[in-house]
């Protein structure tokens, strides 16, 4: 480098690769509790100089409730109408990383609204059982359906074959880092986006 050339410092956290398809204006996110959504929603986000949008947080934001209260004050069958209009309004989002909460599959009306939305392309973040269970058990995050580790199994092998269905892209989370996760997300996606 020469005395008079200004130093160049490159930031490649928010380095956007070239290949990137330049239809795509929202990424979802989809898998079981501790698969990472939320967390790597957030660094792919960033990265793409994107929003980001937890489906659950937007849910409770328009219910001006939380989940909870609403799953005892209303019970499942109302969480779940509310859950499918809340995702209605996270698509129409433009250049947005949508984490979706863990049982949004589960929902007909859900999937169809994710198969059919232009420009809305999936990702699974998939994981075995024990790696996701072990992820939840270390975070400071209540999830009372993990007092029953059977129940929560059962509920993990529903799910799989509808976050499988839905993905244009799965990827194996259980041996990298979020940050991995984000670049082999971002090298991967052009090869999968017709």
């Amino acid at each position: 480098m020469t005395p008079n050339q200004p130093d160049t410092v490159t930031e490649p956290e928010l380095t956007i690769p070239a290949a990137l398809p330049a239809h795509i204006r929202r990424l979802v996110l989809t898998g079981f509790m501790g698969a990472g959504k939320s967390t790597i929603g957030r660094l792919l986000a960033a990265r793409l100089r994107w929003d980001f949008l937890d489906l659950d947080t937007h849910l409770e934001q328009r219910a001006n409730s939380t989940i909870p209260e609403i799953f005892a004050n209303h019970g499942e069958a109302r969480f779940r109408r509310l859950e499918s209009t809340a995702l209605a309004s996270a698509l129409t989002r433009r250049n947005t990383v949508i984490a979706l909460g863990g049982g949004t599959p589960e929902s007909l009306t859900n999937r169809l609204l994710l198969e059919q939305t232009p420009a809305t392309f999936t990702v699974f973040l998939d994981a075995p059982f024990p790696t996701l269970f072990d992820r939840c058990i270390l975070q400071d995050v209540v999830r009372p359906v993990l007092h029953d580790p059977d129940a929560a199994l059962a509920r993990f092998a529903t799910r799989h074959p509808l976050y499988v269905r839905l993905a244009g892209l799965t990827l194996d989370t259980s041996t990298l880092t979020a940050q991995e996760t984000v670049d082999t997300l971002l090298t991967n996606l052009p090869k999968h986006v017709s």
